[in-house]
């Protein structure tokens, strides 16, 4: 009787103390879950603040421009038309402002993807003399507002006749110093032992760069494509001081333009439709960054990881 209570004792108590163990097992992953769902709550609420702007400007882009001015914040579908946008066609070179974006971002933004990583793996793989001086050099650029720069490069570009140029547009900034920084970092990560390998089977040195290094990097640069079609779309500043020719007016400078008409009433157009053009043609310069991101956003989240994670 005692041997059995004695065993039977024991029994019990591991029974007792796996129930226990199951029961704080269960309080954890209960807990765990409600600390997922409340920071998933909290990012659907940062989204929704960061987004309704974006929402607000394309809905409004389709309301009467009247409707517009009077309430703001209403929303009467059936009373959605096309006026803001033929409108805005009849009286804004919006066309214009996208071709002359489109040349220079595609001409600059393939200098920038083509020279950043070559300098990057220059950097990162090979010794020569001052190579710590020129990385330093380009590492200083990075500290200098756009600002302090913008008056020697437009007398350069005085002095070389390029003012009111696409060469003006496109060369300045095409080989960004944050964008050799980035490649240089991602490649340092590669194994000099892979180079190697490949050098003694006989791979010159550009095509160790194109048949290795490129297909390694390929999510990073992913990423830095995002970033510089995004830098070189909305940059405003270069733009305006060096294309004051409205031939030469990017799309930033042309949206530029028509918020000065509703600001300055520069224009016959009454306020209201004046409104109604630019939430229309905003509108429109919205949707190349946002299929962009779209199409890119893995990739984009990827080559910011890579280039964040050395190792």
């Amino acid at each position: 009787m005692t041997l059995s209570t004695r065993a039977a004792g024991p029994a019990r108590s591991g029974g007792h103390d796996a129930g226990v163990g199951a029961h704080r097992t269960w309080e954890r992953r209960a807990r765990r879950g409600l600390s997922a769902a409340a920071v998933q709550a909290f990012l659907g609420l940062l989204t929704l603040l960061f987004l309704a702007p974006v929402a607000w400007a394309l809905v409004s882009a389709f309301r009467p421009a009247n409707d517009i001015i009077r309430e703001p914040l209403g929303l009467d579908v059936t009373a959605f038309t096309l006026d803001n946008f033929v409108g805005m066609f009849a009286d804004v070179p919006i066309w214009h402002g996208f071709l002359n974006t489109g040349i220079v971002l595609v001409i600059k933004g393939s200098i920038t993807l083509v020279c950043a990583p070559l300098a990057g793996f220059a950097f990162a793989k090979y010794d020569f003399p001052g190579k710590n001086l020129l990385f330093g050099t380009v590492l200083v650029t990075l500290m200098l507002p756009t600002i302090v720069l913008i008056i020697p490069l437009l007398l350069e570009m005085k002095e070389l006749g390029w003012v009111n140029t696409y060469q003006a547009l496109i060369l300045p900034g095409a080989v960004d110093a944050f964008a050799i920084f980035w490649m240089r970092q991602v490649i340092a990560a590669l194994p000099d032992e892979l180079l190697d390998a490949a050098r003694v089977d006989g791979c010159t040195e550009f095509g160790i760069f194109r048949r290795i290094v490129v297909p390694v990097i390929r999510p990073s640069l992913a990423g830095l494509a995002v970033l510089t079609v995004m830098n070189i779309y909305n940059d405003f500043v270069w733009p305006v001081v060096v294309a004051s020719n409205e031939r030469m007016a990017t799309l930033q400078v042309v949206l530029s333009t028509l918020s000065q008409n509703i600001t300055g009433h520069k224009i016959g157009a009454d306020y209201a439709t004046v409104t109604g053009e630019l939430l229309a043609a905003s509108s429109l310069a919205l949707v190349p960054l946002l299929v962009i991101f779209i199409l890119l956003q893995r990739h984009f989240i990827n080559g910011i990881l890579a280039g964040s994670v050395k190792g």
